[in-house]
């Protein structure tokens, strides 16, 4: 195995600087640092992350705990912390919690057990219990993404109240009264958040908000399509739907599919959380779009900020959303 006085003896520097060279702990001269590098190529040398996690060093990699992998809404925002990451000098290592309080301790613990200089958590609904607490104990600096809870680190989430409620606008601006929305999984702020704007819509424009019209989805396909069906089988179904996340619109499209009826000429549907084929479907999908690529890239910043040794008050930053209308709601093809 080659050794860092290897490197330093090729190169024709110190082991100090050779080691300053690897961390980025100090500034070394650009041609010092090119002729290291090169004796770093040349011999082959791999650093030994154990022996320096057991000296009290940085692992530089980051854990990132998020749920439901498949869904679509996950890909770009994993994509953009990689890379974000990746350009700060620290590798991601990923779990999925798949939501649920048991898995996610065994998640974050599993990331523990790797020395992971710090997380970033899509949490789940119990995450502000044993887990929150096991990342406390270890002193490991914590950012929380696209859901908020009650506790001291920097959060970013998506703005969810005013984008629904203008997305449930849009629709009683095409005509709609009688107006569903299929909610995701309880104890989330997010889907609080989400209902309440579409509950702001409906009281501002004088509608009824109607129980039986709002259903959950679980913020799963499978259970969104269950409940769609249902509410579509019954005697006064509604004449427009909004989903509330990515995975419940897959399975409201599928009940809809399934019940024979046409969008929007049967029914109109409108979703919060854009996708990238959104506007390949006929018709195309009318829906909120989250700038994924600000929330990974600034989750990353914090985390890392928090690294350095920033000691200022946590943050609690909101990213604003934008609507993208197409012709699923019922608006024109746009030419």
């Amino acid at each position: 195995m080659v050794t860092i006085s290897e490197v330093a003896q090729r190169a024709g520097v110190s082991t100090t600087t050779v080691s300053h060279v690897l961390n980025e702990t100090r500034r070394v001269n650009p041609e010092t640092r090119a002729r290291v590098e090169r004796a770093v190529e040349e011999l082959g040398y791999r650093r030994n992350h154990a022996a320096r996690m057991l000296a009290g060093g940085s692992s530089r990699t980051l854990g990132l705990v998020i749920s439901g992998l498949t869904n679509t809404y996950f890909g770009p925002l994993l994509h953009a912390i990689e890379r974000r990451a990746s350009d700060a000098g620290y590798m991601l290592v990923l779990g999925d919690s798949h939501d649920e309080e048991a898995m996610e301790r065994r998640v974050v613990e599993s990331l523990l057990d790797r020395a992971v200089d710090g997380f970033i958590i899509a949490p789940s609904p119990g995450f502000d219990g044993v887990a929150a607490a096991r990342i406390a104990d270890a002193q490991k600096p914590l950012v929380l993404i696209d859901r908020s809870l009650d506790i001291p680190c920097d959060q970013l989430v998506p703005e969810n109240t005013d984008s629904v409620r203008e997305l449930t606008e849009h629709l009683i601006e095409h005509g709609h009264e009688r107006i569903a929305a299929v909610a995701g999984l309880g104890g989330l702020d997010t889907s609080d958040a989400r209902v309440s704007g579409y509950r702001e819509a409906l009281e501002h424009h004088g509608l009824p908000v109607l129980p039986d019209l709002i259903i959950s989805g679980e913020s799963q396909t499978a259970a969104a399509q269950e409940s769609v069906a249902r509410l579509l089988a019954g005697e006064d179904a509604p004449s427009a739907i909004v989903s509330l996340n990515n995975a419940m619109t897959i399975g409201t499209l599928r009940a809809v599919n399934t019940a024979g009826l046409s969008i929007p000429g049967d029914i109109a549907f409108a979703a919060y959380d854009d996708f990238e084929w959104a506007d390949l479907f006929e018709p195309g999908i009318t829906a909120v779009a989250q700038d994924v690529a600000r929330m990974g890239n600034e989750a990353v910043d914090l985390l890392i900020r928090r690294l350095e040794g920033a000691t200022s008050p946590f943050e609690h930053r909101v990213i604003g959303t934008s609507l993208r209308r197409r012709t699923s709601c019922g608006c024109p093809r746009i030419p």
